[in-house]
């Protein structure tokens, strides 16, 4: 009996669904033009990758595993781990820098000879959540990060650089498409939902972008490999969200309690007595005389 799939086209959130589109050699060119339309510089346009190992070990014992989505370099040496983000974790930065590191060690040569010279590593993450504490507005989803001086505001080193795109925040409608930019984030984050190809989305490579993401096109081996992945994202999404709100729960009682004694605390400076707080702040009478 066949997976129970509603949607017409497939998920890219999900691990099969992204790497179907951008992780295999069948389809890099859909890889080649969202990159190309990412940075949108016609003199120094991608013309092909090459797919590299995209799990890599750390060099010693307890170091934590990376195990990117995709993981590319062009003809002219440049590295791009492209990976899409389901939900928000905890030292998501953190991880982006960890990350990578595997792609600027590997570069080194072994033996004399070797000037350090390295080829420019991007980290390329697809945010299915937004940054928390609005560090960025409302309409600003596509944040350039790089090494920079602090003093005077430059690039101190424009070899390493990570790109973040809170797809969220991407509410642009079919009629306000104007770059291929625009049409890459519309259909990626629209995908799922849509019923036919949008006519705003004419160029060839958007026809094989639905021709792959077609699910009735699929074997039942990679229906069901999907339905599974589908089943993953949303678990791990409920997972994720359950623990965000239940951090949330715990922040506000912390920060209740913290109130109740800095009252409690004012109060017995005033001079009440302990049964009176207890009256006022629900404390108990053993807390209030340790404070």
């Amino acid at each position: 009996m066949g997976a129970e799939i509603t949607e017409k086209y497939i998920n890219p959130y999900t691990d099969f669904g992204f790497k179907k589109l951008f992780g295999t050699e069948l389809n890099k060119d859909l890889l080649i033009s969202f990159l190309n339309a990412l940075f949108n510089d016609s003199s120094n346009e991608i013309t092909d990758v090459q797919y590299m190992n995209g799990e890599h070990l750390g060099d010693g014992y307890g170091d934590r595993r990376a195990v990117f989505d995709v993981y590319c370099m062009t003809t002219n040496g440049s590295r791009f781990i492209v990976e899409m983000q389901k939900a928000e974790q905890s030292f998501f930065k953190d991880r982006s820098v960890y990350y990578s590191s595997f792609a600027i060690r590997e570069q080194g040569q072994r033996g004399k000879g070797w000037d350090y010279r390295l080829d420019d590593v991007y980290t390329i993450s697809l945010l299915n959540f937004t940054f928390p504490n609005d560090e960025y507005a409302i309409d600003s989803y596509r944040h350039e990060i790089k090494l920079k001086d602090v003093a005077d505001d430059h690039v101190f080193y424009d070899k390493l650089t990570f790109i973040y795109l809170e797809m969220p925040k991407f509410t642009k409608t079919e009629n306000e498409l104007e770059t291929m930019f625009d049409k890459w984030m519309f259909a990626l984050h629209n995908l799922s939902r849509l019923l036919e190809r949008p006519k705003a989305l004419q160029e060839r490579v958007f026809t094989k972008l639905f021709e792959q993401a077609e699910i009735a096109k699929y074997t039942e081996v990679e229906r069901r490999i999907y339905a599974e992945s589908v089943k993953n994202y949303w678990d791990y999404y409920s997972t994720m969200k359950t623990a965000m709100e239940k951090g949330e729960k715990k922040g506000r009682a912390e920060g209740r309690d913290e109130r109740t004694y800095e009252i409690a605390v004012n109060l017995k400076r005033l001079g009440m007595s302990v049964d009176d707080i207890v009256n006022a702040t629900g404390l108990t009478p053993e807390i209030i005389n340790k404070l």
